[in-house]
């Protein structure tokens, strides 16, 4: 079902692996959008919840059909972007590369590290060109509301440490465990990247909601990640994912706190005679104010 959107949305979510629904909405309405990047994994539900608006996505589609890599990562954002979504949580499973950060725990990471090989990672190309700024790839401002919001359902919550984003869909070797440990990194998954830097692109607010469900490989005492162990401990989870949303939209102010909303402003080196009409319509609703 598909209908003019009476409002955007103030919140935009996109479940990882084990959540592919978002409890709780009400006066739902599904909104099957074609981008200029195709489309994205799945419809993409607006409904009610605490009286706001929030979108939702399953990243992998319905019933887990789409791997990592084979995601459309460019046609999510920008779905989200056609509906006025202006800020996004990821939620996402990871492997803990730290003792302290334990299965069953969530992490609101405050890096990234990007160690993907095939995936497109930009909107832009195609004769034209922007260079965006990532240093801190999330923004603080959501991810410290998402810390709150998470914190109040009880469940030990870190705040900060690196993301490090691999290929997959296999799990690492203990030899690459290993090494990423020794780069300090803290968390290991799939799917953040090349997502946070098309947020921001998109000049959009974005924040991860991370999922400790294993110990990776490296940990020689535990059970290495398997796909049951996962599943195991984010079936567990949804209901704290679910409520940590809840709490979130409950909290979310109207106005952004951030300079997300900005990211693109003196980013296009293009001279602007240059940009071709295909570029223009293909990033319109990117860059649009700054033409």
């Amino acid at each position: 079902m598909e209908s003019k959107i009476t409002s955007a949305p103030v919140l935009g979510v996109i479940g990882g692996s084990g959540l592919y629904r978002m409890g709780g909405l009400e006066e739902i309405q599904e909104y099957d959008l074609e981008t200029p990047y195709g489309k994205p994994s799945a419809p993409i539900v607006v409904g009610k919840l605490e009286g706001r608006t929030i979108a939702f996505l399953a990243r992998h589609g319905f019933g887990h059909t789409i791997m990592p890599t084979q995601v459309n990562y460019r046609a999510n954002i920008y779905a989200f972007k056609m509906l006025g979504v202006e800020r996004v949580v990821s939620i996402n499973a990871c492997g803990s590369l730290r003792e302290d950060y334990a299965p069953g725990e969530i992490v609101i990471p405050d890096q990234l590290f990007d160690f993907t090989h095939h995936r497109p990672r930009t909107f832009f190309g195609d004769g034209l060109v922007a260079h965006v700024g990532v240093a801190d790839p999330f923004c603080a401002d959501l991810s410290a509301q998402l810390l709150e919001a998470t914190r109040q359902t009880g469940v030990t919550t870190h705040v900060g440490g690196t993301f490090i984003i691999i290929e997959g869909p296999r799990f690492s070797t203990r030899a690459e465990s290993n090494v990423y440990r020794s780069w300090g990194m803290s968390i290991i998954g799939m799917t953040a990247a090349p997502e946070a830097f098309l947020a921001r692109e998109a000049e959009m607010c974005y924040a991860v909601m991370a999922h400790v469900t294993d110990y990776d490989v490296w940990h020689t005492t535990e059970e290495p990640v398997s796909v049951d162990r996962v599943i195991e401990i984010l079936h567990r989870n949804t209901q704290i994912a679910q409520e940590a949303v809840r709490n979130l939209a409950r909290s979310l102010g109207e106005e952004r706190a951030c300079g997300c909303g900005q990211a693109l402003a003196n980013t296009l080196i293009t001279e602007r005679e240059r940009i071709s009409p295909e570029a223009r319509r293909r990033t319109a609703l990117l860059i649009g104010k700054y033409l």
